[in-house]
């Protein structure tokens, strides 16, 4: 009886090394978007970084596009959390409460919150510094505008967007104090048909130069279409307005991504806030336009390794208000804390933070 025991015991031990080692178990990693991965911009770089992570050595991936900030978005994550994702990735700030919120009923599951402030223990926030790219955007675009009026299609009066108007001006008026930034807020991530609208409204008023916080390439289809210059958000938008787009503030998601993953792979991560810049390579700019001139693709270029070596602060004082208000001392520079709850503009930017 123990012979034949040990005869099955070594033929199970047989096929078992026949079939070879036994493969870890693939990490599931999830990841929803506000808007559809055809929006050119937005959710479709996150799903470029989504690709990215898919590519990884025992990686599986999984995505739900165009889910509305609240009680959708929470049906969402919930969904995705019972079907046993090891990492889910939330990647809009209207996402943050039904984060939270599912997070403490699933505390086995690694839950990362893009541009939001709330953490949990199994709960982190990632985000990148795109305000630099802004600031250098903003650098091309008073260099290049003729009627010193910038028009800028923005999204929601969040201190994520206002901050990014606020780079923008301060980096136009580096090369151009003359110059004025016009905000049209179109209270919307994504629509396509309000955000060209939105653009054409300020083109109207004398704009020569769009930039937008809007997810489509309408706004630069709207410069295109008016012979005026245009600025990119998300993505490289050239291809949508080649005649126009100067440039564009870009992020490169894949390389945040894959180091979070990594992270959880190597059961090293830890609830964090992670806020990224010019030298992590997580934020960019995309290519000049055939119309930039060198003086001024040398100068973009040169402020943009000053700010990724640290020589240069985008919000360092003296910074005014639109009211005249000092509020950055010169010689100072402006915190973190103090960055993320920005609630007013700078001076020369025309529109309201409400």
């Amino acid at each position: 009886m123990r012979t034949k025991s040990l005869c099955l015991l070594f033929g199970a031990l047989i096929l078992l090394l026949a079939a070879g080692p036994v493969s870890a178990k693939d990490l599931k990693v999830g990841f929803i978007y506000v808007t559809p991965i055809g929006d050119a911009g937005y959710s479709y770089m996150h799903d470029q970084g989504r690709q990215a992570v898919e590519a990884m050595v025992g990686v599986d991936t999984s995505y739900v596009e165009a889910v509305q900030e609240g009680p959708d978005a929470e049906r969402v994550l919930r969904n995705m959390a019972r079907k046993g994702f090891d990492l889910i990735f939330a990647t809009s700030y209207g996402y943050m409460d039904s984060v939270i919120k599912v997070a403490k009923q699933f505390p086995e599951i690694i839950f990362m919150h893009f541009s939001g402030f709330k953490r949990a223990e199994n709960v982190g926030t990632y985000f990148g510094r795109i305000y630099q790219a802004r600031y250098l955007t903003g650098i091309a675009a008073g260099k290049m505008t003729t009627s010193n009026v910038l028009g800028y299609v923005a999204a929601y009066p969040i201190p994520e967007v206002i901050r990014g108007i606020n780079a923008f001006t301060l980096g136009a008026r580096s090369v151009n104090p003359e110059v004025q930034v016009r905000v049209v807020w179109t209270k919307s991530w994504y629509d396509p048909a309000t955000e060209k609208e939105a653009a054409k409204s300020l083109i109207d008023v004398g704009a020569d130069v769009i930039a937008q916080h809007a997810d489509s390439p309408a706004p630069q289809e709207a410069a295109q279409e008016s012979g005026v210059y245009s600025i990119g958000y998300n993505s490289d938008m050239s291809s949508f307005a080649p005649d126009s787009h100067l440039t564009a503030a870009i992020w490169k998601y894949q390389n945040l991504y894959r180091d979070i993953v990594k992270q959880v792979k190597n059961d090293t991560w830890k609830s964090t806030d992670i806020w990224a810049g010019l030298d992590e390579n997580v934020v960019g700019i995309a290519p000049f336009g055939p119309m930039v001139d060198t003086e001024t693709a040398e100068l973009v270029t040169a402020k943009k390794e000053a700010i990724a070596a640290g020589d240069l602060q985008v919000f360092s004082g003296p910074i005014r208000d639109q009211d005249g208000e000092l509020r950055v001392e010169k010689g100072e520079a402006m915190s973190d804390e103090e960055l993320l709850g920005m609630t007013w503009f700078v001076e020369n930017v025309v529109g309201t933070t409400q």
